[in-house]
């Protein structure tokens, strides 16, 4: 139970107080609700567990194929590492898995991915038509295993589950930073626990060429910084999702955004190079010629190569922000277009993207691409990925075409779960469609674009924030309980660790390079009350590039701290929960003490000198806090003014500090919104 206070917080308490808290921890760590994310479409608890001890181990009954037998092999490794067991198979199986097909050899759109799943006292039993729907069932079994009293359990159960989108993404741009191939491997175990099945890889962008080609191999040679994945380890990636029934769909972003394409090949471009790779970040002009037969020619030769490594029939262009002052500058594009009666740069745009799409048609795919492709004449079956929002999936879908939303759903911006949560594909616009154009809403894809991420960050920037999206795409539409979210995040974001994941466990690691030789547990306090600015927040506060480095204490904070939720949830139960006042009081004292705990890591350390105005904003915070307390818990009223002047104190250090929001002075306004409802009663007290 030590844990359900973050470990940090636990040496400060007293002996005596933690006797105290470990009751109320006991309780509040049950739940009625059972930790899945997704939650499934139909969960009967029943009475009894199935113990999990080292001899367990699952078989496969009817069809089985190579898939299925590797998946079982790590679902058995899994749980070794989940359980700690040495996981030695002895006995009956105590999981008995059934599936009727295999399905098709690549995971695609619209494949069946049911299953049933029946826990009992003595086994298990999961049954599901395709191996994909098998391979959905593990992945809820390993969420349900526990420590009992006994040791490891699960509970009986009955659960019926299939998604409600067919299309569940995440989009990840390795452009802008560069992922090498372990960080795309363990987020694509990460997105299979969770029940994601489509990799959108962002593969191009002004700051890098992320793919070798044989065709045109300066590309990747000039184009990259000599950081790409090679034919073989995509195909190895491919592979590797398809195992987890996951599809892979490349973006190679066209005609805007491909300054890195220029490097090798200047000619593409609609102006005279030479270029370089793009350092900053932004929109800029170098866009392709289109125009010129060259640049068709490339693309067929690219794309059939591409199309080679690729085998969803998917196929993504980008197409988005596309700047237009080198057609407006370029005589011979403004002739070739007087020449073609094409009026305005949206139509060449629109030109180009006819002339691709007729290539990809070649190549046995379909083109995928943002809001801007969206023009008349546009083939029937092209999907419409939308960024702008509801509106614009809306209008794609009643005009013919099949629509995706990532509005709402950029996790760069690191707005908190409940943002994304509340955002659904069949809101707004999109609520009033007819039943056919709403069945042409094929899900949706969160993006992690890299700006400010990079290979160390990036899974805290996507994770566990993205187990509430994924909720979003797979549960029922009626599954919109904030509260019942946030109970099972905690659970689910320590349970994806067993994945490989490294969204809680590089925060350390990070925290300790900061301090150097010092103690870096009081860093660990101010980090744990803080809370990171999104992509909007850092690009006001400084000037980055692609080689900025990300070693700040903006990089190890998280976007949303669970720490803090939980001591809102404690303010919430001061009236029913007599121990939450304690939880509270012991986690101000520690704040109050922060700025003189924090100062030896701060003396001569010009990488933590920025956090010295938040660290004393925090103990601002505790201390008032402390006095909030005070006043609550002795029924007293404050001196005149007070509430008004700590309120202003809390507007005053709830300003950024170092692109880190202190998230502490939520709690602390809850109290003195508490305080002042308190001193409201009294006064009609008083009045009678």
């Amino acid at each position: 139970m030590q844990n359900q206070i973050p470990a940090r917080f636990w040496p400060h308490f007293s002996n005596r107080l933690r006797l105290l808290l470990l009751p109320v921890l006991a309780a509040t760590a049950w739940s009625a609700t059972l930790p899945l994310m997704p939650e499934p479409v139909k969960v009967v608890q029943q009475p009894g567990y199935l113990a999990i001890d080292s001899g367990f181990h699952a078989a496969i009954g009817g069809y089985s194929d190579a898939r299925l037998q590797a998946a079982l092999a790590r679902f058995e490794s899994q749980i070794a590492r989940q359980t700690g067991l040495p996981i030695s198979p002895s006995g009956d199986a105590k999981l008995q898995v059934t599936c009727q097909e295999g399905g098709s050899e690549y995971p695609t759109l619209g494949e069946d991915e049911s299953y049933q799943l029946d826990v009992s006292a003595s086994d298990a039993k999961l049954q599901a038509r395709t191996v994909t729907g098998a391979l959905r069932g593990l992945e809820t079994f390993a969420q349900l295993i526990a420590p009992g009293p006994d040791g490891f359990q699960i509970p009986a159960v009955h659960i019926e589950d299939r998604p409600r989108f067919p299309w569940r993404g995440l989009m990840m741009d390795v452009s802008r930073h560069w992922m090498p191939l372990a960080v795309v491997e363990r987020n694509l175990d990460a997105m299979a626990a969770v029940k994601l099945n489509v990799f959108h890889w962002h593969l191009s962008d002004d700051q890098g060429f992320r793919v070798e080609s044989k065709v045109y191999p300066r590309l990747q040679q000039e184009g990259s910084d000599g950081h790409y994945y090679t034919q073989a380890q995509v195909r190895e990636v491919v592979n590797y999702a398809r195992d987890r029934g996951i599809r892979v769909i490349p973006e190679f972003d066209m005609p805007g955004h491909t300054s890195s394409w220029f490097v090798g090949y200047p000619a593409l471009a609609s102006a005279p190079g030479p270029y370089a790779i793009e350092r900053h970040f932004g929109v800029f002009e170098p866009v392709m010629d289109p125009t010129r037969e060259e640049t068709y020619t490339f693309l067929d030769g690219f794309i059939g190569e591409m199309a080679s490594l690729f085998p969803d029939p998917y196929f993504h262009i980008g197409g988005d922000e596309v700047k237009d002052d080198q057609w407006k500058h370029s005589a011979a594009i403004q002739a070739f277009m007087r020449a073609h009666h094409i009026a305005t740069s949206r139509d060449l745009q629109a030109y180009f993207n006819h002339r691709v799409q007729e290539l990809l048609k070649k190549h046995g795919k379909i083109m995928i691409g943002w809001d801007e492709v969206l023009v008349p004449g546009l083939a029937s079956e092209t999907v419409i990925q939308s960024w702008r929002g509801q509106k614009s999936v809306a209008e794609a879908v009643s005009k013919g075409y099949r629509s995706l939303l990532s509005w709402g759903y950029y996790l760069d911006h690191l707005q908190p779960a409940s943002y994304h949560y509340a955002v659904d594909p069949m809101q707004g616009d999109s609520a009033s469609l007819t039943p056919e154009q709403a069945s042409r809403i094929l899900g949706g894809e969160a993006c992690m674009w890299a700006e400010y991420v990079d290979a160390e960050t990036v899974d805290s920037r996507i994770w566990p924030r993205m187990a509430a999206i994924a909720e979003r795409f797979w549960s029922p539409r009626d599954v919109t309980s904030v509260d019942s979210m946030y109970s099972r995040l905690p659970e689910v974001s320590r349970w994806l660790e067993w994945t490989g994941l490294r969204h809680r466990s590089n925060e350390g690691p990070m925290l300790d390079r900061l301090a150097g030789g010092e103690p870096s547990a009081p860093l660990r306090v101010l980090a744990d009350a803080s809370e990171a600015l999104g992509f909007s927040g850092r690009r006001k506060a400084q000037k980055y590039t692609s080689l900025t480095p990300l070693n700040r204490f903006v990089d190890a904070a998280h976007p949303e701290s669970p720490s803090v939720r939980r001591l809102e949830n404690a303010v919430a139960a001061l009236g029913t929960n007599p121990l939450a006042a304690a939880e509270l009081r012991a986690t101000m004292v520690v704040w109050a003490q922060s700025a003189a705990r924090l100062q030896p890591l701060l003396a001569n350390n010009g990488l933590l000198a920025e956090v010295a105005p938040l660290a004393q904003n925090l103990a601002t915070a505790g201390k008032i806090g402390l006095r909030a307390l005070d006043y609550l818990e002795h029924r007293q009223t404050p001196p005149a003014g007070w509430v008004n002047r700590e309120q202003q104190e809390l507007d005053r250090i709830d300003q950024p500090v170092a692109e880190v929001r202190l998230a502490a002075v939520r709690p602390v306004r809850m109290l003195l919104q508490a305080l002042n409802g308190q001193s409201a009663a009294a006064r009609r007290r008083d009045a009678r």
